[in-house]
């Protein structure tokens, strides 16, 4: 039998064929005004800058990449987000568990306080504090002592980053 060579596509990595999707699941919604995403990568610059140790560096590293990525793929793209190479490897990894853990976070909470759609919870902000709980069960018109509650619980074990 003659062997046969089969050339398989080789499959490259960028933050669109990563990101992309990854945005479409979080389903964040579109902020306004434009502003907004500008000054959002100003203000995670700025506590880049003031990042201490190795840890908070990578931290606030990852919420400029967010921040980058977010403002483009909302379609404000303000400035061309890193790219998707071995030296921001870490970066992009730390970033994309990050922002997972806190929207499953959210949407757990809402779950467990029963919110009747805790599917359409869709959110990422640091949940480690209770005034924070208190915006996204506001938002979403969710029992504000509820949801602190189940927030509270979850903040025990859920695997949040810094």
């Amino acid at each position: 039998m003659p062997k046969v060579d089969i050339e398989l596509p080789k499959m490259r990595f960028t933050t669109d064929n990563i990101l992309k999707p990854w945005f479409k699941m979080l389903g964040l919604s579109r902020q306004s005004p434009p502003t907004w995403y500008r000054d959002r990568i100003r203000e995670e610059l700025l506590e880049r800058r003031v990042a201490k140790t190795r840890l908070h560096k990578l931290s606030e590293t990852s919420d400029v990449f967010f921040a980058i990525s977010r403002a483009r793929y909302d379609g404000f793209p303000i400035r061309q987000p890193p790219p998707f190479n071995p030296s921001h490897l870490h970066v992009y990894a730390y970033m994309l568990a990050k922002y997972s853990s806190r929207w499953g976070f959210y949407r757990a909470a809402a779950a467990i306080c029963g919110a009747d759609r805790y599917d359409v919870v869709r959110e990422v902000v640091n949940p480690s504090k209770d005034h924070k709980l208190d915006e996204v069960s506001s938002r979403h018109n969710i029992d504000q002592q509820e949801f602190r509650r189940a927030g509270r619980r979850l903040r025990k074990f859920w695997p949040l980053l810094p």
